[in-house]
C-alpha cells in the first residue's frame, strides 16, 4: 500500500516537472535569444499582428517574412558559401581547361592566390560563377550542389555548411511559421545553389526561395525535356533587386524583414514603407571568438563580404530597424553537434 502510494506520489510530481517545464518552454519561444530589447521587440510584434483584437491585427495571408541568406542565416565569411562552392568547381574542371593555369581569375584559384582573386573584382567573380554554374541542365546542377553539401566544410569551424545555420535564427523561423506567417529566403544568392539545402535546413521549401539567376533554355536531349543552364545573368538579387523580386516572385509585400549588410538596405527599406505594423532586423556581426566580426561599423575595414557601413548603423537607428547584436543577443551562434 505504501509503496503505491509512493509510487503514485512520484508519478504525480514528475507530471509537474514534466508541465512545468514544457510550460517554460511554451513560454519562450526563442531560447537562445538573451532577454532584452531585440527579443521583446520579435514577441512584441508577433503578438500585436496575430491578436484579432488588437488594431495591429494582419490576416495571415499577410503575414510574410523576408530573410537574406548569407550573413543573416549562416556564415558568410571568410567567404560567401556559393563562392567557396564555386572555387571547388573550377579546380575539378581544371583538368579540361588547361588554359586556365596561366589565365586570370582562374589561375589564381588555382594557385590559392586569394589576393589576386579579390584584385579580379566583381567581373572575375561572375566569370568564374559562368565557368563553374553553366553548360548543364538544372537537373544535373542541383545533384552537383547537393553532392557538395554532404561533404564541403567551413574552413574555420570543420563542420559541414548545411550545419552552421544559426540557432537563434532557425528558432526565429520556427516562431513565426507557428504563428501563421509564411517565410521567405530573398538573397544575392544563386537561386538554384540555395533551393537544394533550404527546406532542410530552414524549412524553407524552394518555391519559397528568391534569388540571383541565369538564364535557361527549354531543349529535348535525347528525347526528353531539358532545363539548361546558360553562361548569361538573368538577375541580380541584390540591394535594389531585392524588392524587384519580391514583388515579381512572392508579389506581396513583407511586413517582416531581416538582413545583415547594405545589400540588404532596399528590402528593409520596402518593407517599412508599407502601412500597419512592421518589423526590421539586422544581423550585426560583432563576436569575433564565436563566429566573426567584421565591417566598418565595428570599426573594421571593409571585407567586402557581408559590408556593414556605418551609413547603415545610422540609417537603422533613424528609421527604428532593430540591430541583433550577435554577442549581445544570443546565448548561442550554432546549433549543438549532433
Amino acid at each position: 500500500m505504501r509503496i503505491a502510494l509512493k509510487r503514485g506520489i512520484c508519478c504525480v510530481v514528475f507530471a509537474v516537472l514534466l508541465a512545468a517545464i514544457t510550460a517554460a518552454a511554451q513560454a519562450d519561444p526563442l531560447p537562445s535569444w538573451n532577454d532584452g530589447k531585440t527579443k521583446s521587440a520579435i514577441v512584441e510584434f508577433v503578438q500585436k499582428v496575430t491578436d484579432k483584437s488588437s488594431p495591429q491585427f494582419v490576416p495571415a495571408a499577410e503575414r510574410i517574412a523576408t530573410f537574406d541568406n548569407d550573413g543573416t542565416l549562416w556564415p558568410e565569411h571568410p567567404m560567401y558559401t556559393q563562392l567557396a562552392f564555386a572555387l571547388d568547381r573550377i579546380k575539378a574542371l581544371a583538368p579540361q581547361h588547361p588554359e586556365w593555369k596561366t589565365k586570370q581569375p582562374f589561375k589564381a584559384v588555382l594557385d590559392n592566390d586569394l589576393k589576386a582573386l579579390a584584385a579580379g573584382g566583381e567581373k572575375g567573380m561572375v566569370e568564374l560563377v559562368m565557368a563553374s554554374h553553366a553548360g548543364m541542365s538544372t537537373a544535373e546542377f542541383e545533384k552537383i550542389v547537393t553532392d557538395w553539401f554532404k561533404t564541403a566544410k567551413h574552413p574555420r569551424f570543420k563542420r559541414r555548411y548545411t550545419e552552421l545555420a544559426y540557432q537563434p535564427m532557425l528558432e526565429l523561423l520556427a516562431y513565426l511559421r507557428a504563428n501563421g506567417f509564411k517565410t521567405f529566403i530573398v538573397s544575392g544568392g544563386g537561386i538554384e545553389f540555395m533551393r537544394p539545402m533550404t527546406e532542410k535546413v530552414y524549412g524553407i521549401p524552394p518555391e519559397q526561395v528568391v534569388g540571383s539567376a541565369i538564364k535557361t533554355k527549354y531543349e529535348i536531349r535525347n528525347g526528353k525535356p531539358v532545363l539548361m543552364r546558360l553562361p548569361k545573368i538573368d538577375f541580380i538579387d541584390d540591394k535594389a533587386g531585392k524588392p524587384v523580386g519580391i514583388n515579381t516572385f512572392i508579389g506581396r509585400r513583407p511586413i517582416a524583414a531581416f538582413g545583415n549588410s547594405g545589400g540588404d538596405r532596399e528590402m528593409l527599406e520596402w518593407t517599412g514603407a508599407g502601412s500597419g505594423a512592421r518589423l526590421m532586423m539586422l544581423v550585426f556581426h560583432d563576436d569575433a571568438k564565436r563566429e566573426y566580426a567584421y565591417g566598418p561599423a565595428n570599426g573594421l575595414p571593409d571585407t567586402k563580404f557581408g559590408t556593414f557601413p556605418q551609413s547603415l548603423m545610422d540609417e537603422a537607428k533613424q528609421k527604428g530597424w532593430a540591430v541583433i547584436s550577435m554577442k549581445k543577443d544570443w546565448k548561442v551562434i550554432f546549433p549543438l553537434k549532433k
